[in-house]
């Protein structure tokens, strides 16, 4: 796991509200001031951010938290991932090692991608009439990207930025959707409660584009994986490979009609 809960659900919610809402004003003082959030109660936060403590309870449950305790427990875990070895580098250094990082891990690992299993997942996008990609963070620029380059191809992709509305989405979507999830460390599934819910899950296909080392929930159908070094600095460069191979995989399957 490369970015810890609080990071995930809080950025994943900010960017998707509208920026004079409530919520955003909230999402937007907790942010800025995560060390002062640490030791006060909802009451003061309320009054800090001009709102009543209903909507710091509404502002909760809507970023797919249970209450303000969870919140509180989140920020106390904040742990931010930071690159040392490169960020002690002088400039000129640092980005000679950034890109053999990012360059090695394209090269070498992406060759050993299952091509088949690429295929197949073609296959099923252009079989299911509902197809979602979802990513948090970084991983769903990817998500974002499949929607993209499909588009033309009169294929229709949903996605979303919200953690909780993607959560949401899964849970309530049945065996007529394909959902698709790009997930660098393979662990998109334990920043919810989904695995609490998996009797409530109505059987879509759930494929994962995720590394080789990830052992994921039985609801998932099918992967993608690749080897990688989980670094930092190589997110997401190789979920945006791979997905630029299924789109060029989907693109040719369109053409050879």
């Amino acid at each position: 796991m490369i970015y810890d809960k609080f990071t995930v659900v809080m950025l994943s919610a900010i960017n998707s509200m509208d920026a004079d809402s409530t919520n955003a004003i909230i999402a937007k003082y907790i942010l800025e001031n995560r060390d002062k959030v640490k030791d006060i109660g909802i009451k003061e936060l309320a009054e800090r951010t001009h709102v009543g403590t209903g909507s710091i309870s509404r502002f909760c449950r809507a970023i797919g938290l249970f209450d303000f305790t969870e919140l509180k427990a989140l920020i106390n875990d904040f742990n931010p991932s930071i690159d040392d070895k490169l960020s002690d580098m002088p400039f000129d250094e640092r980005m000679v090692a950034w890109h053999k990082k990012v360059s090695d891990s394209i090269s070498k690992d992406m060759l050993k991608v299952n091509q088949k299993k690429i295929s197949l997942l073609c296959k099923d996008i252009e079989k299911y009439d509902k197809v979602s990609a979802f990513g948090l963070l970084k991983a769903e620029s990817a998500a974002i990207n499949l929607q993209v380059d499909l588009m033309p191809f009169h294929k229709q992709i949903y996605t979303a930025v919200s953690i909780a509305d993607q959560f949401s989405h899964i849970v309530s979507s049945d065996e007529n959707t394909l959902i698709i999830i790009f997930s660098y460390t393979g662990s998109y599934f334990d920043y919810s409660d989904v695995r609490a819910h998996v009797s409530d899950i109505k059987k879509p296909k759930i494929w994962m584009i995720c590394s080789t080392d990830t052992e994921l929930p039985p609801f998932v159908n099918d992967t993608i994986r690749f080897s990688s070094s989980h670094e930092l600095c190589t997110h997401p460069y190789q979920l945006e490979a791979i997905e630029s191979m299924i789109a060029l995989e989907y693109t040719s399957l369109y053409f050879s009609k």
